[in-house]
């Protein structure tokens, strides 16, 4: 009996494999210094090892791993040069995404925000150090999507490709400080408040992300000893 099937490509494979290994970096499944092994990848998706290969070779392009060989493939820890860059570029690209989300905001918007905060003080509660990350970049991605902005949000995407381990990794130590800057925001999205918006994600970046910060200077420390 022939039930009209069409095949799965090589090219279609490869891209789902891809953008798996994409949420899986940006919700912190990995942490800096994890060493990626292709064919557990691939016994972990239930692919063959080539849409692994493939997808492995542009995150390396997108920066978020280090390929060294087939056989050393890792997720880099970040230097303070790298990550005060990175911190640098998102205060200016989310800022420009809040201020154009608080123009453009609808109920909706504003629903979905707190449920996002809900779920991720539910998280916080529970010490669930992966719905936390999670949840956390669900509520920076929203910005740009909420800003009607594609372009600027497939750069953040990039970005937060490079940062989601090293967010992953220090987000239970920075405790309240990974939500409460969060409110601001919405509040400033309710009024319409483009200024109020952009100040509090910049806020939120460099004062909610002091974790971060300190997480960066431990490695830099312990790097210094070795």
């Amino acid at each position: 009996m022939k039930h009209d099937l069409d095949p799965i490509d090589h090219e279609s494979l490869s891209n789902t494999v891809y953008a798996t290994l994409c949420d899986a970096l940006i919700q912190g499944r990995f942490q800096p210094g994890d060493r990626l092994k292709i064919r557990d990848l691939a016994g972990q998706l239930g692919t063959s090892v080539t849409p692994i290969r493939d997808a492995i070779l542009r995150l390396a392009h997108d920066e978020a791993i280090v390929f060294r060989s087939a056989r050393d493939i890792r997720i880099p820890d970040v230097s303070e040069d790298r990550y005060l860059e990175i911190r640098s570029i998102r205060i200016r690209l989310e800022a420009l995404a809040a201020e154009a989300a608080a123009q453009l905001a609808t109920g909706a918007d504003i629903d979905a925000l707190e449920t996002i905060m809900r779920d991720n003080e539910e998280a916080l509660k529970n010490g669930d150090r992966l719905a936390g990350t999670r949840f956390n970049q669900a509520f920076h991605l929203a910005l740009p999507k909420i800003a009607r902005l594609p372009v600027l949000d497939g750069i953040l995407h990039r970005i937060w490709l490079q940062m989601g381990p090293l967010i992953a990794d220090s987000y239970l130590q920075g405790g309240r400080a990974m939500v409460d800057y969060h409110y601001p925001v919405i509040d400033a999205l309710r009024r319409h408040d483009s200024a109020a918006a952009a100040r509090a994600i910049v806020d939120d970046i460099v004062l909610g992300g002091k974790a971060i910060m300190d997480r960066v200077e431990q490695a830099r420390a312990i790097l210094g000893k070795v």
